[in-house]
């Protein structure tokens, strides 16, 4: 892993490893997996020496998560996850110490982590195990929760760290600290500090930028900030952030990534920065992640004109179920 944080983040790599052990974590509750679950086994055992299928994605990733040695005694060379953003952010906390390349095949509603459409899963498969996909590597946030009375929490994010206040409490204050040099108080609903990859979930919705998928940077956002002159900062992926709660009326929630939720109190401090390594998410060569935001946010072009000009080099046949607006 220590290779991709070499090479520089914000670099598409090539994947060329040999593919003999692969895992299928499936989200079997969504509609259509298991139907491609019946069609992609036999396809991946012709051409694999070990292929696992793990129908329970929620449950085996939690127990997974949970586990001080890594999930399999042997461990994959490709985990491939039917699901949504969320069953990708689930797998990668699952193999957190211990990454392995994840492809996502897209059966949830959004999908810029999960990036191959179900229609496109075979010659996508193909492409990996051909050494011809590429692995996006993906900034992940290491944090420490470090308690007023000494105790201390860790975690590792993929998208976002989310700070924010009781349903029935007034505003909570949180003065940020940048390397050391303090920032501002925000006194707000709560505080988002995203990832590239977390830059179109949580921090989007509440006004934060779009950041190109493999930049190494941050983003932090404010959630409906009393001051309207708070306004999202990008930060660089060398910086370390310390937020204090300077003022709670009430427990504050500290989501990470939506799946480990803490509490937190007023004087506690969490203190921010890259974890060492990103993490390595497949997709196809020549992938187009700026055509991924027209098609997940309905982007159309221009008011001017009801047929937008794409110049030809952008052009790609739309697969099944893409282009539809959210």
């Amino acid at each position: 892993m220590g290779a991709l944080a070499d090479k520089g983040r914000g670099q598409d790599l090539p994947f060329d490893g040999k593919v003999n052990r692969v895992l299928v974590l499936a989200d079997r509750g969504k509609a259509d997996v298991e139907a491609l679950i019946q069609r992609m086994e036999p396809f991946l055992r012709e051409r694999c020496q070990n292929v696992l299928i793990e129908g329970d994605l929620r449950g085996w990733c939690t127990w997974a998560a949970k586990r001080d040695a890594p999930p399999l005694e042997v461990a994959p060379d490709l985990v491939v996850v039917l699901g949504g953003d969320g069953s990708i952010l689930a797998a990668v906390h699952a193999f957190c110490r211990f990454p392995v390349p994840i492809l996502g095949v897209n059966f949830g509603r959004v999908g810029f982590l999960a990036s191959v459409p179900a229609a496109d899963w075979r010659s996508s498969l193909e492409d990996v195990l051909s050494g011809l996909a590429i692995i996006e590597p993906r900034t992940r946030l290491s944090l420490e929760l470090l308690h007023a009375d000494g105790e201390s929490i860790r975690d590792v994010a993929l998208n976002d760290i989310v700070l924010s206040r009781g349903s029935f409490q007034g505003m909570l204050s949180v003065s940020m600290e940048v390397d050391g040099y303090w920032v501002s108080n925000y006194r707000a609903d709560g505080l988002i500090v995203a990832t590239a990859s977390g830059s179109t979930a949580h921090s989007l919705a509440a006004g934060g930028p779009i950041l190109s998928p493999t930049m190494g940077d941050f983003v932090v956002t404010p959630i409906c900030a009393h001051a309207l002159s708070h306004r999202p900062v990008v930060l660089e992926n060398q910086s370390v952030i310390e937020l204090t709660m300077a003022e709670a009326n009430g427990v504050v929630t500290l989501a990470v990534d939506g799946h480990g939720f803490y509490a937190a109190q007023m004087g506690d401090r969490l203190r921010i920065s890259a974890e060492d390594d990103p993490y390595p998410l497949l997709t196809r060569r020549g992938s187009n992640p700026y055509r991924r935001l027209r098609d997940r946010l309905g982007w159309r072009g221009s008011f001017e004109s009801a047929d937008p000009v794409i110049p030809p080099s952008d052009i790609e046949e739309p697969g099944e179920g893409e282009g539809e607006v959210l």
